[in-house]
């Protein structure tokens, strides 16, 4: 049986392909590296930090996280400050340029403090990513598509990784948050002809009853009624990032990061143990999900306000 994982490669660049080979190219650059039915697939931010968004969203497809310190600047500052509020696994790689204390002063009192660390060593990372993989899900199938094309005598195809359940061909799922009833007509994982994909590995899907240019990032592929679709958003308290000097609270205009859908949207109530959000266009969503709130245009310090949890 294959598996798969998927790995953000955030904070210094260049590390990501020395592990894999290249693929996709665009906000994002995937690599990829298959070994012994083992696949995994690298996401570097490629437009971070001139676009924020693109941080968000790697992190966001991630299983699992490496967070490379080559030296302690303010992209990579901004950096740490994010990874910090994302649940994601997180291995700190450290360059030799930055020293042990300087270290522990930029990760203290945050969760990275006590996050595993290791050299700069691209042999020895290689292996530890190859004994990773994602957390098998069950469950109704669960794809996030995070980019998609027309290809000829093929029709319109997305690429995602199945992050619940089994997807097989044939499947007819709908194309959350849109209405729409789709078929997969066929799928591959990592350019490979399959009848079903596993919780964990990446797909190409050819699918029935949508055009390429209706699809985007941020839509799943779910079964009917497995999800929600709805543009005010209700959760618990607004866990702030500590870094963030902003004064987004009741009344202010946002982003909201909701998995790989990034929209703009408002903060209708702020309160010590409840948010209310509302989204300029309706989001798929569902019970439980976390909610990055983010400030595209604070002056200084990092574009992250905090996070919230649906309820």
């Amino acid at each position: 049986m294959t598996t798969g994982v998927t790995v953000a490669v955030v904070g210094g660049t260049g590390v990501a392909k020395e592990l894999g080979k290249k693929g996709t190219t665009s906000d994002l650059t995937l690599f990829n590296e298959v070994h012994d039915e083992h696949a995994v697939t690298l996401v570097e931010p490629t437009q971070f930090p001139e676009k924020f968004p693109p941080l968000v969203t790697a992190l966001a497809m991630a299983d699992r996280a490496l967070l490379v310190v080559p030296e302690l600047t303010r992209p990579v500052a901004e950096t740490i400050a994010t990874t910090e509020m994302v649940d994601v696994p997180t291995t700190v790689v450290t360059g030799a340029a930055v020293g042990e204390a300087e270290l522990a002063r930029a990760l203290r009192g945050g969760r990275l403090e006590s996050a595993e660390r290791r050299p700069l060593d691209l042999p020895h990372l290689r292996e530890l990513i190859e004994s990773w993989k994602a957390p098998a899900l069950e469950g109704p199938v669960e794809v996030p598509i995070d980019h998609a094309f027309p290809v000829k005598g093929v029709g319109a195809v997305a690429l995602g990784v199945v992050r619940r359940g089994t997807l097989r061909a044939h499947d007819k799922l709908r194309l959350w948050p849109t209405p729409k009833l789709v078929e997969v007509r066929s799928l591959q994982v990592h350019d490979i002809d399959r009848k079903d994909a596993a919780c964990g590995e990446r797909v190409g899907v050819a699918l029935r009853g949508v055009e390429a240019d209706e699809l985007e990032r941020g839509q799943v592929l779910a079964p009917e009624g497995a999800m929600r679709v709805a543009a005010r958003l209700e959760g618990g308290e607004l866990a702030r990032c500590r870094y963030y000097r902003g004064d987004a609270g009741t009344g202010a205009r946002v982003h909201l990061g909701l998995g790989l859908q990034m929209v703009p949207g408002s903060l209708d109530e702020v309160g010590p143990d409840r948010v209310v959000a509302t989204t300029d266009r309706p989001v798929v969503s569902a019970p439980g999900t976390a909610v990055i709130v983010m400030d595209l245009s604070v002056p200084a310090g990092p574009r992250i306000v905090g996070r919230f949890t649906l309820a």
